[in-house]
């Protein structure tokens, strides 16, 4: 860029001021927004439901997600959750009665999260559970794999 400052005949022009610098320091700009960026993929990547699960494996497909459904996890000690809230023990049944049934009267669909050390009649248990309240669309959620059992 040029200043603007000529050398004539040993005169300064403007009495020796300098010209102002009409220009923008977008530096902190740019750090700014990428560290933005970076919060914005890893709280994106995060998990639905913050329920810990260790899942098991399968090369099952994957399901749709769809806004109207229901996620209930089974944690490593047998604790059930309806979306991130903790139930009750034996307190599974009052807690489906209370589960929003939307008003076309379709219930919605269960994605069930259960840990891979979980006994498969506490698994049962629950999914028996959800079938006496009417829920008869439930789907069981996997990590992927890359190999058949």
């Amino acid at each position: 860029m040029a200043m603007g400052l000529h050398s004539s005949g040993g005169r300064r022009g403007r009495r020796g001021r300098r010209a102002a610098m009409a220009e923008i320091n977008v530096t902190p700009l740019v750090d700014v927004m990428l560290v933005l960026l970076i919060i914005f993929m890893v709280t994106v990547t995060l998990p639905a439901v913050g329920v810990p699960i260790e899942l098991p494996e399968s090369r099952a497909n994957p399901v749709e997600e769809t806004p109207s459904q229901i996620t209930i996890s089974i944690d490593g000690e047998g604790r059930v959750y309806i979306e991130n809230d903790p139930v009750a023990v034996g307190g599974l049944p009052d807690a489906l009665a209370t589960l929003d049934r939307s008003g076309s009267g379709e219930l919605p669909t269960v994605i069930l999260r259960g840990d891979r050390g979980l006994d498969y009649g506490r698994v049962m248990a629950v999914m028996g559970e959800l079938g006496r309240a009417g829920f008869t669309s439930i789907s069981l959620v996997t990590d992927g794999s890359v190999t058949a059992p």
